[in-house]
């Protein structure tokens, strides 16, 4: 039964670094990624579909995306896509391709997206805290229906918490390589 509550918390912390990781990578750097680009939807046909699966990208280099669409009648509409996204992105095309330049982050900016950084950190650190407070309470609920001893349900309560501790490290130290990539000039 402990090993339970402690493999379900354990499950949903991993699932909040995942979640964590996912973010990170919408966040633009000083270098062109396709993951960027992930959030970005348009009408294809009457439904909503995401960018990336009406077309391929590539970097081709550091500053610069280039978007090939598997469909060339949909190059005004991923352009106008990319435009009305929040992205501030100034994407051109040449009747072929999508040309999508990544200009360089200034000081300001990049202070902003740590702050949006530390953000989410925040969020996935209490997602962290909430699968340890979940299963402590499902441990004090045992210990009470006489399910297991009081000492299990400790062992158990302690067990979660060094759990939490080693998840919010891993949390903190994508945080700072995030953090590190983004005032990297």
């Amino acid at each position: 039964m402990p090993e339970e509550i402690i493999h379900g918390a354990e499950e949903r912390m991993k699932r909040a670094i995942t979640a964590l990781s996912h973010e990170f990578t919408t966040v633009r750097t000083g270098r062109a990624s396709g993951a960027i680009l992930e959030k970005v939807t348009l009408d294809y046909y009457g439904a909503p579909t995401p960018l990336l699966q009406l077309a391929g990208v590539s970097a081709p280099e550091p500053q610069l995306l280039v978007i090939s669409p598997y469909d060339k009648s949909m190059i005004g509409a991923i352009e106008k896509a990319i435009l009305a996204s929040d992205l501030g992105l100034n994407p051109s095309n040449d009747g072929i391709v999508v040309r999508v330049p990544f200009p360089s982050l200034t000081e300001e900016r990049r202070r902003e997206l740590v702050k949006l950084c530390h953000t989410y950190a925040e969020q996935a650190r209490v997602a962290v805290r909430n699968a340890r407070r979940d299963a402590n309470e499902a441990f004090k609920k045992q210990e009470k229906d006489s399910t297991i001893g009081q000492d299990d349900a400790r062992r158990g309560e302690a067990e979660v918490q060094k759990r939490t501790d080693t998840f919010v490290k891993d949390i903190d130290d994508l945080l700072k390589r995030k953090e590190q990539e983004i005032m990297e000039v």
